[in-house]
């Protein structure tokens, strides 16, 4: 998809355009969404995250109006919506299967949401091309969408939800039935078209690489609520809790106990003696010294050391991995957990006796222990 020129947004400085409020949803005893509140910013691109079942895409219905809270306020433009259906949302949703009509051509289903709201012809003709320009499927109007490859009926439902020029986009999934090489080309041109647009989408997906490809910021959602909200970099550089880090990225966990707490910062003595100092996360205690703590660290936050490492862990290599860009080692520390190392080429192999230590860099966290 080519960049077309920019298209004014207005935008308040003061008003985001999307506001939910301790939104909930529940289906009989089951709480799919717990007191979602959340806002969203004109031009962001926002996604939900989490496993199956965490409650993002009945979040991403409600606000679409497919489903109607339980409880809580959506509020879309400075005005309540929570009562309306799709049609007067003026949203624009991309499905996960596409929803395209098989016995409408391209152009007709591109048309359809146009035709349906009651635009007159003058106006219908214009935007369905407008939007089969932005998605490079021009002169494709008279295509049957069965004609087509998965990745251009998957273009032909985004213009379709362009063609409205809609304030808020939704996308619910749309790159899951893409291969893998062109689901990471599509996803960069997506990100790429919607932000010439100035466009503000909320898109949802369990693909934390995905996630980060996409955002400008992420909404981590686990068993209904949200569990953090902020930039790739905020949410995989200092997780809020053990869920977010374990779900975002490799994640390394270490029993510790408190040796000392100096602000939001502690020292962490692990079994061995060793002492690692770790920012305490939001949700750890300020507890009293030997109270047990678990020490995250990044595999790029350890790395093989030599003998006299200050503060290094005994331990074996079990096996390496090379992955192009990467080279990862797991090793069984003495008496600890296995551990992942992104370390260099030809370090050590299978078997070899080494010593683990925290890299300068390293930006280890410490969560209670209950937080599993």
């Amino acid at each position: 998809m080519t960049s077309p020129a920019p298209t004014a947004v207005s935008s308040s400085a003061t008003q985001p355009i999307l506001s939910l409020d301790g939104v909930t949803r529940r289906f009989g005893e089951t709480t799919a969404v717990d007191a979602v509140s959340l806002e969203v910013p004109a031009g962001e691109f926002l996604t939900l995250l989490g496993p199956s079942g965490c409650g993002k895409t009945t979040t991403l219905r409600m606000i679409a109006g497919f489903e109607h809270p339980t409880a809580g306020r959506i509020v879309l433009g400075g005005r309540e919506v929570t009562a309306l259906p799709p049609q007067k949302r003026d949203v624009g949703m991309v499905f996960q299967n596409y929803a395209l009509f098989p016995h409408l051509d391209v152009w007709e289903n591109v048309a359809f949401g146009l035709k349906s709201r009651g635009d007159r012809k003058d106006v219908v003709g214009p935007r369905v091309e407008r939007a089969l320009g932005l998605v490079e499927l021009a002169g494709y109007g008279k295509r049957k969408v069965q004609e087509l490859s998965g990745g251009q009926q998957q273009r032909v439902a985004l213009a379709r939800a362009l063609a409205p020029e809609p304030p808020l986009l939704l996308l619910d999934e749309p790159l899951s039935n893409l291969d893998a090489a062109l689901r990471e080309r599509t996803r960069d041109e997506l990100r790429a078209l919607l932000k010439s647009l100035g466009m503000t989408a909320i898109f949802v997906t369990h693909d934390q690489e995905e996630a980060f490809a996409l955002s400008d910021r992420i909404a981590v959602m686990e068993l209904g609520r949200l569990q953090q909200v902020g930039s790739p970099e905020e949410l995989y550089g200092s997780p809020a809790n053990a869920f977010v880090a374990s779900f975002l990225g490799r994640a390394n966990f270490l029993d510790s106990t408190l040796d000392s707490v100096d602000g939001d910062r502690a020292v962490c003595r692990l079994p061995g003696g060793a002492a690692w100092t770790a920012a305490l996360s939001a949700d750890a205690p300020r507890a009293a010294p030997g109270a047990p703590l678990r020490v995250m660290v990044r595999p790029e936050g350890l790395e093989l050391a030599g003998t006299d490492a200050a503060g290094a862990l005994p331990g074996r290599v079990l096996d390496r991995r090379y992955a192009g860009s990467a080279t990862f080692y797991r090793v069984a520390l003495d008496g600890g957990p296995e551990v992942l190392i992104h370390g260099r080429p030809h370090e050590a192999s299978a078997g070899d006796t080494v010593r683990v230590a925290l890299h300068p860099r390293a930006e280890p966290v410490a969560y209670p222990v209950e937080a599993r």
